[in-house]
């Protein structure tokens, strides 16, 4: 089973990238700081846009071509409209349209068509006592929104999907379209192959920092500055090539603060906006990759469990995935990507064993980790322009739901870029503006 890009399912599409081995450009347009999904569905909506306005030079940097350790390809795959924040749900609505019509935006001429193998089976959220009220107000939240989902009790539930025990289950809530799975990177190679077709230069390197102009009138600062260059360092290498641009995209993911940081955002005194430094951070989760053969069928849906455990199938068989977030006191040690295996010992089998009364006889077949790119301040994304550096765009910190916004994310990053301003769903909510104000936009349905 995958247990990173390199050792793929069987059926995924995973190979190899052809590398370009050169040197960036001395000079760019547009730099964009990371290969994942997010930053190439960046690239791909610039090129998309500017085609009725004359050439864009974008440039994509990613340090690591084998995507051994990218947060896309090792994601659950998951896709939900069953969020608390409106903005989220349109953000799912949109990738999930994108992604049931893929061939007609990233298709590439002479290549077979993309499959993102996406399996609509629908999200089951299971409520306790205490979170059916919390339920009950996502889902008015989710219907007033246009998501299709529907409240079930639990008899409802025991009788759609018998092999469930509902022992402490009060309400469910459960995805009746656009919701379920794909494979990662599938999407992700599709997004990369289009955006190179339209011109969209691709750099093996790391952004190792850069220089930076302050902003003065009438000779005075203004307390802004920009970006003039980045630094990126080749792989394997002591040669670098500082790369001149008129903007910079910060992709990068779990590691965007240090890139941050790295260009000077969130160095000044810490009493002052300049010293606010971007509250993202690795956080590693484990995906747990399981055999049942008498589990649940091909009508299993990606079931989140009200104590915060989550399994969906995989592939067919009898094989499935599973697997929790830590609580805060307990996250693990992020220098690696090693697995816990007795963290699903003692935090996940337990509560699947009562959920599922199959899965007491199941077994871990292999699994692996990964890095959420995980807003400490909200749990939300981080999408627009800092306010102090007039020429860095932040695309980062979603906690977990990147992956599934990065097709409607990635043109409203394009929107702010080339148009000035959102034009097709307003995403000013997750401004950096929020982090100076202190005024975070709480998403209560994070798995």
């Amino acid at each position: 089973m995958r247990k990173k890009a390199a050792d793929a399912l069987p059926g995924s599409s995973w190979s190899p990238l052809q590398i370009n081995p050169n040197l960036p450009p001395e000079r760019a347009d547009i730099v964009i700081v990371g290969g994942g999904v997010i930053g190439w569905s960046v690239a791909y909506w610039l090129k998309q846009k500017e085609r009725l306005r004359g050439a864009v030079k974008v440039v994509v940097v990613e340090k690591d071509p084998t995507y051994s350790k990218a947060s896309t390809v090792l994601s659950a795959g998951g896709i939900r409209q069953q969020f608390s924040l409106p903005e989220n749900i349109y953000l799912s609505l949109a990738s999930a349209q994108f992604m049931r019509n893929v061939n007609e935006h990233l298709d590439v001429l002479n290549e077979d068509p993309v499959d993102l193998q996406f399996h609509h089976s629908g999200y089951l959220f299971l409520a306790s006592e205490d979170g059916a009220h919390i339920m009950e107000g996502n889902y008015r939240t989710q219907r007033s929104a246009g998501a299709k989902v529907s409240l079930l009790s639990p008899t409802q539930v025991k009788e759609k999907f018998p092999w469930i025990n509902t022992e402490g289950v009060v309400l469910a809530s459960y995805g009746l379209e656009n919701e379920g799975w794909f494979d990662p990177w599938s999407l992700l190679n599709a997004f990369r192959k289009k955006a190179i077709s339209m011109g969209v230069i691709q750099c093996c390197g790391e952004v190792t920092g850069g220089t930076n102009v302050m902003t003065t009138k009438d000779g005075e600062h203004l307390g802004l500055r920009r970006i003039h260059s980045v630094k990126v360092q080749m792989p394997n290498s002591l040669e670098y090539q500082p790369v001149e641009c008129a903007v910079v995209v910060n992709a990068a993911g779990a590691f965007s603060a240090k890139l941050a940081e790295m260009l000077g955002i969130g160095l000044g005194p810490k009493d002052t906006f300049d010293g606010i430094p971007v509250p993202v951070e690795p956080r590693k989760r484990y995906v747990y990759v399981l055999h049942c053969p008498d589990g649940p069928g091909l009508d299993t849906p990606f079931l989140i469990d009200h104590s915060g455990v989550y399994f969906r199938r995989e592939g067919l068989g009898g094989h499935y995935i599973a697997g929790a977030s830590p609580e805060e006191a307990q996250e693990p040690d992020i220098s690696n990507l090693e697995v816990d295996h007795q963290f699903f010992e003692d935090k996940v089998w337990p509560h699947l064993a009562n959920r599922v009364p199959a899965f007491e006889k199941l077994k871990v077949s292999s699994a692996w980790a990964g890095f959420y790119d995980y807003n400490t301040f909200d749990q939300n994304g981080i999408i627009g322009i800092h306010p102090l550096v007039n020429n860095m765009y932040f695309v980062t910190g979603f906690s977990g739901h990147g992956l599934q916004h990065s097709p409607a994310v990635g043109r409203a990053v394009a929107e702010l870029i080339l148009d000035g301003g959102f034009k097709t769903l307003d995403l000013s909510g997750f401004s950096f503006r929020r982090i100076l104000d202190q005024e975070p936009m709480l998403e209560r349905n994070i798995v």
